[in-house]
């Protein structure tokens, strides 16, 4: 016979009291009184047969017993927490969070979420940003924006777009300094992203010139390498799709033309491979998509050449 399961209102006060390390908070979360909090934590310990926190002066702290306690359910609650989000049709919105680089959330993403929200005012994006590897167990994601080849085994990976490399500098920098071959840049300021080390190499290389690749000032984001560029700090080496627009108004340019690099990487869309992207998800990436294909209309929807 299975053991039975403690009673489940003493048991998720326990949970928000161990987490929070406190009853006035965890009285405050769940809109009760401290009181209240206090009777059903001992309506806990009573069926349990033991203390699950040392009362002290400022606060509790949890038992032996209390530690183990949490240590087995808290992961229960989330789960139950992440189950009902992605089930429920409560509420005007559906909530889509997302997790992606600084510099694609900035040069790509923000300035184009305004009209992803026009044509679905249903979702509600909840966007974060972060260099390190997504957690999708304990982040509480959706899906997140990475770069890279795709090749994660855990995750399912939908291509963007690939990133082609294109060196950057004002109008004013390019004449002020001669810039018209690729040689030409011996002779000034290189501005290397520590998010992206072998941008600069990985292009000199590619257009056979003659040039150091390391010297030059480094910035630990692509975002800051180009507005580095756009203060006439140097030239920065930038993926292309960040900085179209700016291309395109001029407040940028390209020195050497359309001699760009593509660094074999690209820019995918990813979740877990256990689960199945919702339909908020999948909008969300066929938004994506239309937007690459809109801005890029050289590109195939898939983010390769549409030349072949």
């Amino acid at each position: 016979m299975t053991s039975p399961i403690p009673p489940l209102n003493p048991l998720r006060t326990f949970e928000v009291a161990a987490r929070l390390c406190s009853l006035t908070l965890a009285a405050e979360e769940l809109n009760v009184s401290q009181v209240a909090v206090s009777r059903q934590v001992k309506t806990l310990e009573d069926y349990l047969g033991v203390t699950l926190f040392r009362r002290l002066h400022r606060g509790v702290e949890l038992t032996d017993e209390g530690r183990q306690l949490y240590e087995g359910i808290a992961h229960a609650f989330q789960d139950i927490a992440t189950a009902s989000r992605r089930v429920s049709r409560r509420g005007r919105r559906d909530i889509l969070a997302i997790q992606s680089y600084t510099t694609f959330s900035q040069r790509w993403l923000i300035p184009r979420l305004t009209d992803f929200h026009d044509k679905h005012p249903r979702i509600e994006v909840r966007l974060s940003s972060s260099t390190a590897p997504v957690d999708f167990e304990s982040q509480n994601l959706d899906a997140a924006i990475r770069a890279g080849k795709g090749d994660w085994p855990d995750l399912h990976c939908e291509k963007l777009v690939d990133i082609e490399l294109i060196p950057i500098c004002t109008p004013d920098y390019q004449e002020q300094h001669g810039l018209f071959d690729p040689n030409d840049l011996s002779r000034v300021r290189l501005l290397h992203s520590m998010a992206r080390p072998t941008d600069w190499a990985a292009w000199i290389k590619r257009v056979g010139a003659d040039v150091d690749p390391e010297p030059g000032i480094r910035f630990e984001s692509s975002a800051l390498a180009y507005e580095a560029a756009a203060m006439e700090g140097g030239v920065a080496v930038a993926v292309k799709i960040f900085v179209k627009r700016q291309l395109q108004n001029g407040t940028l340019v390209a020195p050497f033309g359309d001699q760009t690099c593509y660094s074999g990487e690209g820019y995918f869309l990813t979740w877990p491979k256990n689960t199945a992207p919702s339909r908020t998800l999948i909008k969300f990436l066929d938004w994506m998509r239309d937007r690459i294909q809109v801005d890029n209309p050289d590109r195939g929807s898939d983010g390769t050449d549409a030349g072949g």
